[in-house]
């Protein structure tokens, strides 16, 4: 009993330590002014890149340019591409390939899921249907590989070839694991990387090959997108169990109906009382929310979200570490803070 007490206590002080990093974070609003001429940049250029001659095509993504999203990936792109070179004139496009390598895995998600909202908004699955938001998504992977071509650097497009790849394994992992309650901490960790981290690490990694800087920095910035996109996601797996929906953007407890075991769920399950791991396999097995606020109270009684944060600490604290190779600039600092931010971002 005294060791729990002490445990909760550490944790108190530990996360009123992080508050405090917090309170002094430069905000999102900030880092975007930073980058506002690019941001603009950014925009244009896909507004002009997602054009077809198929009318669909422009639908579904107009749809999608429309629903807005904070960019994150792009921003960690453009971010850590000046940090290393200020001058840098390809991160834009390198910026926008990774934006619709990213939009391409939501589309194909929102089917695999069955997902009605999406940053506030109806899925394209929902107002387009099923076949047509697939069939997009192909179109955004081809149109990101053919903006590869012409950004013409072949390392990158390794790095992007590899990545897709990695985050194609990620799907398909997660859905060998659907409906399954006995998925432990590890295997979920593999997964998070493969469907999310993969991507932030390409996309912080690929800054610096277009800039041509050595491999030990390459190795650095690796580090911080993948850091980072690890915390990016333990935080979206808790805010499934914590937010709600006009918050989140979707529909809380979408995870559970998908049979997403994320770690919340894992924690609360090992932690729990044997009716209470009964409650969260029958849940999770059948896909049903019908005892979803119970089972919110169990994740919160056994402090699960506690050691998910905590997870996502280490893993944020781990991502600015990986910048001490970056020479100081406000670019360095905002890359920090993006770091520090993902604590309490939404999507």
């Amino acid at each position: 009993m005294l060791l729990l007490i002490y445990k909760k206590i550490c944790y108190i002080i530990r996360l009123d330590t992080m508050k405090q990093k917090l309170k002094s974070a430069i905000s999102f609003k900030l880092i975007e002014h930073l980058l506002a001429d690019d941001l603009d940049c950014f925009n244009s250029l896909m507004i002009q890149r997602l054009g077809s001659d198929i009318q669909l095509v422009n639908q579904i993504s107009q749809h999608i340019v429309s629903g807005g999203g904070k960019r994150l990936r792009p921003i960690v792109m453009m971010l850590a591409s000046k940090a290393v070179n200020p001058d840098s004139s390809k991160h834009i496009l390198a910026a926008l390939i990774i934006e619709l390598i990213h939009t391409a895995t939501l589309l194909h998600d929102d089917v695999v899921d069955n997902s009605i909202l999406r940053r506030g908004q109806s899925t394209a699955n929902i107002e387009f249907g099923p076949g047509a938001s697939v069939l997009v998504g192909d179109f955004l992977y081809s149109r990101s590989f053919q903006l590869m071509t012409d950004l013409d650097d072949s390392r990158f497009i390794k790095l992007m070839s590899d990545a897709t790849n990695t985050i194609a394994e990620g799907e398909v992992m997660q859905l060998m694991h659907s409906h399954n309650p006995d998925l432990d901490e590890s295997v979920y960790m593999q997964v998070i990387f493969r469907k999310t981290a993969a991507l932030f690490e390409a996309a912080a990694r690929g800054s610096a090959l277009i800039n041509d800087q050595d491999e030990a920095l390459c190795d650095a910035l690796s580090g911080y997108g993948r850091h980072l996109g690890n915390a990016f996601q333990l935080i979206d797996d808790c805010l499934d169990y914590s937010a709600d929906t006009e918050v989140l953007g979707k529909n809380i407890g979408d995870d559970l109906a998908e049979g997403k075991m994320t770690l919340p769920l894992i924690i609360a399950k090992r932690r729990g009382t044997a009716g209470e791991r009964n409650l969260i396999r029958e849940a999770l097995t059948e896909g049903k929310t019908d005892n979803l606020k119970s089972i919110c109270l169990i994740i919160q009684s056994t402090e699960a979200l506690s050691y998910c944060y905590e997870i996502a600490e280490a893993e944020t604290n781990k991502a600015v570490a990986s910048l001490s190779l970056i020479k100081p600039s406000k670019y360095k600092t905002a890359l920090e803070h993006l770091a520090l931010n993902s604590l309490e971002r939404i999507r």
